[in-house]
């Protein structure tokens, strides 16, 4: 398979009015993932299994990076996505990227959802924009 073909990583960027340790709080334990994302029984430690109750139901996700505060990632689900938190102290503010790649041809059909990898990633970037910007803005500056 080669890689050329597969959908580019979404990516969404935003500087957050709070200190790092805040957002870091906020994005790498349940409760923090849960005010800004969905439910969930994360726990910060690579290796971890646990579960995103998404509108498809549970997704089962797996810790494969830690480095605190800097930088977080996850597998999530089962069609090869990777979801990772970039953190990085700008003025006592913090800028936040959120990256969402492991995506396959436009074409392929995901399990789950049942539709296209290209209206998935369209529709999950949307979704995105509007949880980082908003989501996780209203629960670290709230």
């Amino acid at each position: 398979m080669s890689m050329e073909n597969t959908l580019q990583d979404i990516k969404k960027t935003v500087i957050l009015e709070a200190p790092i340790q805040k957002v870091w709080d906020t994005v790498s334990t349940a409760e923090g993932i849960a005010s800004w994302f969905m439910p969930n029984d994360f726990q910060p430690k690579v290796g971890h299994e646990f579960h995103v109750q998404s509108p498809f139901g549970p997704s089962p996700c797996k810790v494969t990076e830690l480095d605190a505060p800097h930088r977080l990632s996850f597998s999530w689900d089962t069609d090869g996505w990777f979801i990772s938190f970039l953190l990085k102290e700008v003025d006592g503010k913090t800028e936040f990227t959120l990256i969402h790649g492991g995506w396959k041809e436009p074409d392929t059909i995901l399990t789950k959802p049942n539709e296209k990898s290209s209206v998935i990633r369209d529709r999950m970037n949307h979704g995105w924009e509007q949880i980082v910007n908003q989501g996780l803005k209203k629960a670290v500056e709230g």
